[in-house]
C-alpha cells in the first residue's frame, strides 16, 4: 500500500495533542507528539512514538525522564512551535516535578523512561508516570492533518421548535 494512503486513512483517528519535553545541555528540546496514549494502569504507563528523523528523537534515547503536556484547545501556535511550523509561538515554559513542561496545559505527566522499542521509522518510548497534574478545560484535537476543536455535548445549544 502506498504511505500516503495508509497516512491519510489513520488521520481519520482523532487525537489529542502533546508536546513531550526532554532537558538538554541548552535545557529543554520539545516535540509535538499525537502519538500518545495510555498503556497500563498498574503500574501507571504510557508511550509516546517518535520518528527517528525527529530532533528530540537521540535526546529520548539517553533521557531517564521526560515530560507530557497535554495542550488546550487554545494552544495551537505552542503545537506548531514545537513541530517546528510556521505560525510558531515562543512557550512558557515551567517546573513541574523536575522538568520543564508547556504551562497552562491540560495535564502534565512527568515519565521515567522504562522500556523502549524500535518500531518501523519510529520509537516507542514507554515512561512510568512518576508525577501527574490536571485541570479542567477543552483539548486541542487532530483529525485529518488539521486542528480541531472538541464541544461537550451537554456544552451544545438545545434546539428549539
Amino acid at each position: 500500500m502506498d504511505a500516503r494512503e495508509f497516512r491519510n486513512a489513520l488521520g481519520r483517528f482523532a487525537t489529542g495533542v502533546t508536546v513531550v519535553t526532554v532537558p538538554n545541555g541548552e535545557g529543554v528540546r520539545g516535540i509535538t507528539a499525537n502519538a500518545f496514549m495510555s498503556v497500563s494502569l498498574n503500574p501507571p504507563l504510557v508511550v509516546v512514538s517518535i520518528d527517528k528523523k525527529a530532533r528530540a528523537h537521540a535526546l529520548l534515547l539517553q533521557a531517564e525522564r521526560y515530560g507530557v503536556s497535554i495542550l488546550r484547545e487554545d494552544q495551537e501556535a505552542l503545537s506548531n512551535h514545537f513541530a517546528g511550523l510556521e505560525g510558531g509561538a515562543e512557550p512558557a515554559l515551567g517546573t513541574f516535578a523536575g522538568l520543564l513542561v508547556v504551562e497552562g496545559a491540560l495535564a502534565h505527566l512527568v515519565c521515567r523512561t522504562v522500556d523502549r522499542h524500535e518500531a518501523g521509522d519510529h520509537t516507542l518510548f514507554i515512561g512510568e508516570v512518576e508525577a501527574l497534574r490536571y485541570r479542567e478545560g477543552r483539548p486541542l484535537l487532530y483529525f485529518r492533518g488539521k486542528y480541531g476543536h472538541f464541544r461537550h455535548p451537554e456544552e451544545a445549544p438545545e434546539l428549539t421548535v
